[in-house]
């Protein structure tokens, strides 16, 4: 059994309120736009890391964190990538990787929306943890957190803070 927190844009912020939402997770899974290194370290000093580089993220980040993350874990596939959209309206480049690699999972962030999709004609569900920094459209703040045991995703929580 694996317990994930998952979140996405946080243009340069990660502070308490994600930190005790996290603290029993076993790793945490970022979907883009850290805002810089100092994120991704504080982040990965905090519990081990897995990131994706979004279109905000400058060199330094897109040295450590790759622009996609095809993995497989208790039984399910994963891939993760920034910009994705939803099932219907898939980014080009998005849809090409779901179809690559066939998911169980396709997690991606960008549109500080949280969305929780179940996309029947390709087989997975579509996670966006919406947006957990302070900058942006948004105007509250959220993340995910859920355990990853025998093949299925179970105990999915969302948390949300005002900006």
């Amino acid at each position: 059994m694996a317990y994930i927190g998952l979140l996405s844009d946080t243009h340069c912020f990660f502070d308490n309120k994600l930190r005790e939402f996290f603290k029993d997770v076993d790793e945490i899974w970022h979907a883009g736009d850290f805002g810089n290194i100092a994120v991704s370290d504080a982040i990965s000093s905090f519990k081990p890391l897995k990131g994706v580089y979004g279109n905000c993220d400058g060199h330094e980040v897109r040295l450590v964190h790759p622009y996609i993350h095809n993995f497989a874990i208790e039984g399910m596939r994963f891939l993760m990538i920034h910009i994705g959209g939803y099932p219907g309206r898939y980014d080009y480049r998005a849809m090409q990787l779901i179809a690559a690699h066939r998911p169980d999972v396709f997690i991606c962030g960008h549109s500080h929306i949280l969305k929780v999709i179940n996309d029947r004609q390709n087989n997975l569900i579509c996670i966006n943890p919406g947006a957990a920094g302070i900058q942006g459209i948004h105007k509250v703040r959220t993340a995910i957190r859920f355990r990853v045991e025998n093949g299925a995703l179970q105990d999915m929580e969302v948390g949300e803070w005002s900006l």
